[in-house]
Order: structure tokens, then C-alpha cells, then sequence
């Protein structure tokens, strides 16, 4: 009997979740049980599903795919986690590797790939999409541990990156604290941490570098 690998799928185009839906549909050995479109809804219902394996849109409002990768492992270990993306950088692939995230695909190319992926990874191998160049995955091996070749993001917690997304995307301190159960006074207080940190000033050089980081897709 043929074993069904049941995917969940996270991306805030609906375009997108239907085309892989009706992509995966055509294989009788996959079966996409959900979707959700934005990071923090997918993190909630795949904490319910715990999937076989999750495909991940890098860019989502409230909670990108590199977050929610980070806490899907930690609520459904079994559960594996594919990272759709825009990004073919060094750095995007770098932070879904460290995230648990065990495939990488290209949104250029994820029509003809996507089973392929799901497949791999559901079988314990990872799954880079072939267009990320070897030079890719040998600067990754050569910088494991090196923490002066590491993100400027890996100085924050992921509760740090959490309210970064938030306020970068627009919400006010009260917004940010009702999403995340804080007091207003502790968001404030994250606020000011995170900008030290990055040695970042004002608001609109926080939201630049939001974006060159992938953290919040361009406006």
C-alpha cells in the first residue's frame, strides 16, 4: 500500500497555495490537508495537523517562513519544513538551513519541482532547488560556526525578529503587544533593544534593512 505524504501549505498569494494545491493534487502519493496565509496562522494550524511536511512562503505578514520554520519544529518535530522563496542569496538559504528547514525552492522554478521536494524531504534528504549554485552549499559548509560570517539577525532572539516583522510592517506598540500578549511598555522596551542591537537609529533604516534581510517583502 502507497503511503500518503500529507503537506500543508503557507504562502499570502492565494494564487500560490491554489497552484501548489492543484500541482500536489495531481500525485497520487501527496495530499494537502491545509494552508494558511500568513506565518502565525500556519504556526497554529499545523501545531493542530503535524504534517508530514510544510512548505513555507519566506515572505508572509506577522510571521515570516524562517520564524514559523523555528517554531514548527519546536511544536511537531516530525513534522518538515520546505522554505518557498523569492531569495536565491547565500544568506536566505543559510537562514532556512539553520532554521530546521531541510528544502530551499525557488518560486521561479516550484511548479516543476515542488514533488520532487516533497518527496526528498519526506524521505530525509535535503532538497535545495537546482538553480542555488554548489558555490551556495560550499560557503554554507565553510561558515558553520564562524560567527563572524553570521547575519546581523542572528544578534536578535526570535522574539526580537518577531517584534521587528510587526513594527517594520506598520503595526503601532499597542498593535504589536495585542498579537504577541505583551504590555505596550515591554514592546517599547524591545523596540529600543532591537535598534541598539543592530545599531540602527530611526524607523525607516529599520525598515530597509527588514527587507534587504528578507524579513518583509518589499511594498
Amino acid at each position: 500500500m502507497t503511503t500518503t505524504i500529507t503537506v500543508f501549505l503557507a504562502d499570502d498569494h492565494a494564487v500560490v497555495r491554489d497552484g501548489l494545491r492543484l500541482l500536489l493534487g495531481t500525485h497520487g502519493d501527496i495530499e494537502v490537508i491545509g494552508d494558511a496565509a500568513n506565518g502565525r496562522d500556519a504556526v497554529t494550524k499545523v501545531s493542530q495537523m503535524c504534517p508530514d511536511i510544510v512548505i513555507l512562503d519566506i515572505a508572509m505578514p506577522e510571521l515570516n517562513g524562517l520564524e514559523a520554520a523555528q517554531q514548527i519544529r519546536d511544536l511537531c518535530p516530525s513534522t518538515q519544513v520546505i522554505i518557498l522563496s523569492m531569495y536565491s542569496t547565500s544568506e536566505h538559504v543559510f537562514r532556512a538551513l539553520e532554521a530546521g528547514a531541510r528544502g530551499y525552492l525557488l518560486k521561479e522554478s516550484a511548479g516543476t519541482e515542488v514533488a520532487d521536494a516533497v518527496r526528498a524531504v519526506y524521505g530525509g534528504r535535503l532538497y535545495l532547488s537546482p538553480t542555488i549554485t554548489d558555490l551556495v552549499v560550499d560557503d554554507y559548509l565553510q561558515q558553520q560556526g564562524r560567527s563572524e560570517s553570521r547575519s546581523p539577525l542572528a544578534r536578535l532572539s526570535p522574539r526580537e525578529r518577531e517584534v521587528l516583522q510587526l513594527v517594520v510592517e506598520g503595526k503601532t506598540n499597542a498593535e504589536v503587544a495585542e498579537i504577541l500578549a505583551f504590555s505596550v511598555k515591554t514592546v517599547e522596551t524591545y523596540r529600543s533593544r532591537i535598534m541598539r542591537k543592530l545599531g540602527i537609529s530611526d524607523l525607516p533604516s529599520l525598515v530597509k534593512f527588514a527587507i534587504q534581510h528578507g524579513i518583509t517583502p518589499p511594498q
